[in-house]
């Protein structure tokens, strides 16, 4: 199995071209499009839907990962063997926070042009090196065969959510269709203690309860709520977050104790 991540979007050729070279190497190939709706360039955006999304797979799976602002530069394109998946795509981050959740066991650059199309486009590496790539991966090509090993990759720079005395700080990191605003703190790090509020520190302060699900509180009224990936959202109950309440990336949310 093989899956998509691209800020390509679905309006032009570009995500049925992929998929086109990786059946034409591997007819048999399963291909599943994780979202090639990111926002353009947005290799955090990118690196958040990878991760909130590839451990779901089945083992085995290749996951191809494209939000490359940086195509046709010096940087490198990569493959990366963990316990269970082979991720691969630019070396530029967008791999890296679906990576850390996983146990290394090889990391190669993509430098054999046996395995690429030819000529290269400087321009669209996800049809000329990454998509074949995948597909000779699916049919058993050695990750060895690809180039030379790698001891590290790049890595993004996330925020990490900070205790406070009287709870936990933190801050949003991607905002989804819907326009909930995901944060970068985790379940378990919240716990299960009661009586808590969410304050999110925008142009204007608003307070609103941690919630079990998104219609505990009014129609178009705002709510902290344990995202399906695993991290705190804020969300408007029938509406939009990003929209009603003027939420950004970045903007901090703290989660209190009711009674402060």
């Amino acid at each position: 199995m093989i899956t998509f991540t691209t800020d390509f979007g679905t309006r032009d050729w570009f995500v049925g071209t992929m998929k086109g070279v990786v059946l034409g190497i591997n007819p048999q190939a399963r291909i599943v499009d994780i979202t090639h709706e990111i926002s353009c360039g947005d290799i955090s955006a990118g690196a958040f839907a990878l991760a909130a999304s590839c451990h779901f797979f089945p083992n085995g799976s290749i996951h191809v990962a494209v939000v490359d602002p940086g195509v046709g530069s010096t940087r490198k394109g990569i493959a990366v063997k963990t316990r269970n998946y082979v991720f691969v795509g630019p070396d530029n981050g967008v791999l890296s926070l679906a990576i850390g959740k996983h146990e290394i066991e090889a990391i190669h650059s993509l430098e054999n042009e046996a395995y690429f199309l030819k000529p290269v486009s400087t321009t669209f590496h996800g049809r000329d090196i990454f998509s074949p790539v995948a597909a000779h991966l699916s049919r058993g090509v050695q990750l060895k065969k690809f180039g030379p090993q790698k001891s590290n990759f790049v890595e993004l720079k996330w925020s990490a959510p900070r205790r406070l005395k009287n709870g936990i700080s933190g801050e949003v990191l991607y905002i989804d269709k819907f326009g909930n605003s995901i944060t970068n703190i985790r379940g378990e790090i919240l716990g299960r203690s009661p009586n808590r509020v969410c304050q999110v520190l925008g142009k204007k302060v608003i307070r609103c309860p941690l919630v079990d699900f998104y219609q505990t509180v009014p129609l178009g009224k705002p709510a902290a709520i344990m995202s399906s990936s695993g991290f705190l959202e804020i969300a408007v109950n029938g509406g939009s977050a990003e929209k009603q309440l003027g939420l950004k990336l970045g903007i901090r949310v703290v989660v209190l104790s009711s009674h402060t």
